[in-house]
């Protein structure tokens, strides 16, 4: 039995006193790292944390202490140094094995194919045990290629593991995301490190090759140059030398088809045509140099290369019967080269010096091809559909935003608020239009025309505007070139159709008179003859009342004869009994005159024609002063006797 050391009690359950202060029961450390090399460690402290004797030596320790007998008679040797460490990273940096290998993939949708053999190479970096896949580029090849698996570590399995350089081989398979790849043979690198790391490598195989490539492989083609030719000397001695014509492709038969300039050349070196397109500034066309690249132009194929498809046709001597030469670009014939057929009007001076040498062509012309410009198209204008001025209605047809015509300034403001006034009647077969009078408004200004229409009461005729300012067409002229009524087409017995109603010029205003008077060079004999007629007619009654009256004041004559033809005149107008009463409710003091606005304003509300020309004139010797009007003798006017 154990026995305790402390209390020399055996060490059984419940003889034995524990510490419990001691936590840590754990057996010590005896091995660790100094200096980044493993070296081992003597424990200093027990289980529980005892510390051991100092001297204490293990049964190893002692063992190596009695086989060290040398060591003890002549000391302690040297020890070598150890080797300097290299990590993994560094020692094997750019350090790849490269493996050929190929892989078979299915194509199911071709007649010509059932599957296709696709070379690839696996490179494995030794420094991170990462892999890579490339397959190596095709020219038109039409499949993608290139990196198929970029650099990382291949699982191998199911449980994680991943390909070591110890798993690869000659002559094995390896799976990568389902692809069965064939390893066959591999660089003189990976061969030696392989045999140096103890794997014996397989023997090398036969790299697969694509039955579909191998079949499209054509052989090799055997040139035979002709005896009685020399391309060689031909290149020697025409080398730098080209023949220069200037065309022109007409394409206006077409839509959108034009004219357009070209610079065909033909080398001599090598029989090979080159056609340049001309640009203009600002022609709006792209900055295309060439409409064809140098190359030779076949002339003449045979039957089976006319029905072939020309967009895939590969031309050669073999399709070919006859080849463009120089012989075929004469000057002043058309020449058609890609199915466009050009028409060649001129060459360059050595291009002429070589025809006379070579063929004896020395008269090659020099063909005019510029078009004359076509005349100008007249612009006509479309027809007159009768809405507003003709001038008006035609802007709509030189501009897109139509623009007011212009006027004639200088005469607006010359002519501005002068107004001739006419009086005329409607020369009409009904007899109720015989007694209805118009107003004629000729504005200078701008030569257009309003009617006005007295009211006539009782008459069954509303009256008032009959016609709004506006240019009126002569009915001679025509609608292409209308021709409007003037100032001299306006005089006393003048007939005047507007818009196929006849209007007959009985009477003017004074304004009229003097205007025809200082503007007698304008007008025709026949309207200077009317007014004169017009003037004697006015001087006759004045002078029969001046021969009947010699006693009477001139001015109570004048009133007095004015008043009596306007009742003569007025005899078919409806009395108007209530005028007087109308100015007398205005008048407040009875002084027989009222206010020139408040006269008016009575004779509009009374439809009385102050338009008239004797109504004018009466209303002009009734006025007293600025302001005012004699309505007494206005009223005597409009009365059935006398006043």
């Amino acid at each position: 039995m154990v026995s305790n050391p402390v209390h020399g009690l055996p060490f059984l359950p419940g003889s034995s006193f524990r510490d419990p202060t001691k936590t840590a029961f754990h057996r010590s450390q005896t091995l660790g790292y100094r200096n980044g090399y493993a070296v081992v460690r003597r424990p200093t402290v027990g289980i529980g944390g005892d510390r051991l004797p100092v001297n204490q030596l293990s049964q190893a320790e002692l063992d190596e202490l009695a086989n060290k007998a040398s060591v003890l008679t002549y000391g302690q040797p040297k020890q070598a140094p150890p080797a300097e460490f290299i990590p993994a990273h560094v020692a094997l940096d750019k350090k790849v094995l490269k493996f050929d290998a190929y892989f078979q993939e299915d194509v199911p949708m071709s007649t010509e194919e059932h599957y296709r053999i696709r070379q690839v190479n696996i490179y494995y970096y030794l420094e991170d045990d990462s892999m890579s896949v490339m397959e190596p580029v095709v020219e038109n090849s039409g499949i993608l290629q290139g990196k198929l698996i970029k650099r990382q570590r291949l699982a191998k399995n199911d449980q994680g593991d991943h390909y070591h350089w110890k798993d690869l081989n000659r002559g094995i398979n390896i799976t990568i995301y389902g692809k069965t790849f064939r390893l066959v043979d591999c660089d003189r690198f990976t061969q030696v490190f392989l045999e140096s790391q103890g794997i014996e490598l397989n023997p090398p195989e036969k790299m697969a090759l694509d039955p579909y490539t191998e079949l499209r492989k054509q052989p090799l083609r055997k040139y035979v140059t002709p005896s009685d030719f020399d391309q060689l000397k031909q290149f020697l001695t025409f080398d730098k030398q080209v023949l220069r014509f200037y065309a022109i492709w007409d394409d206006t038969d077409s839509m959108f088809g034009e004219c357009r300039n070209y610079i065909i050349h033909y080398y001599l070196m090598d029989d090979t045509v080159e056609i340049r397109e001309v640009h203009e500034r600002n022609d709006g066309r792209d900055p295309f140099p060439l409409l064809m690249n140098r190359q030779r132009m076949p002339k003449v194929l045979v039957e089976n290369a006319k029905n072939f498809p020309q967009c895939v046709l590969e031309i050669s001597d073999q399709e070919v019967l006859e080849w463009y030469t120089a012989k075929d670009f004469i000057v002043g014939k058309p020449i058609t080269i890609l199915r466009r057929t050009f028409f060649i009007y001129d060459c360059d001076p050595f291009t002429r010096q070589y025809y006379k040498e070579k063929f004896g062509i020395s008269d090659l012309p020099q063909i005019d091809v510029s078009k004359k410009e076509p005349p100008p198209v007249k612009q006509e204008l479309p027809p007159y559909n009768g809405y507003g001025l003709v001038e008006d209605s035609a802007q709509n047809c030189f501009v897109l935003i139509p623009k007011a015509p212009r006027k004639d300034v200088m005469k607006m403001l010359m002519d501005d608020n002068k107004v001739l006034r006419y009086l005329a009647a409607l020369d009409s077969p009904i007899p109720e239009d015989k007694d209805r009078r118009f107003v004629f408004s000729y504005f200078l200004a701008s030569d257009m025309i309003s009617i006005f229409e007295p009211p006539v009461r009782n008459s069954g005729i509303i009256g008032g505007k009959y016609l709004g300012r506006t240019k009126v067409v002569k009915p001679s002229s025509s609608v292409e070139n209308p021709i409007y009524y003037g100032p001299t087409d306006f005089f006393i017995g003048a007939v005047i159709e507007v818009f196929g109603h006849r209007f007959i010029i009985l009477d003017t205003d004074d304004y009229v008179l003097k205007y025809m008077e200082s503007n007698a060079a304008q007008y025709s004999p026949e309207a200077l003859l009317s007014i004169q007629n017009r003037v004697q007619k006015r001087e006759a009654p004045a002078l029969e009342l001046e021969n009947t009256q010699t006693k009477e004041d001139p001015g109570e004559q004048e009133l007095e004869a004015l008043i009596d033809t306007i009742q003569k005149q007025m005899k078919h107008h409806p009395c108007k009994d209530n005028i007087r009463e109308a100015f007398q409710i205005y008048d407040k003091e009875a002084s027989g005159y009222v206010d020139k606005e408040m006269f008016f304003k009575i004779c509009d509300s009374l439809h009385l024609p102050v338009d008239d020309s004797l109504i004018k004139e009466l209303i002009r010797v009734c006025s007293h002063g600025e302001d005012k009007i004699n309505y007494s003798n206005f009223v005597r006017a409009f009365s059935n006797g006398p006043g």
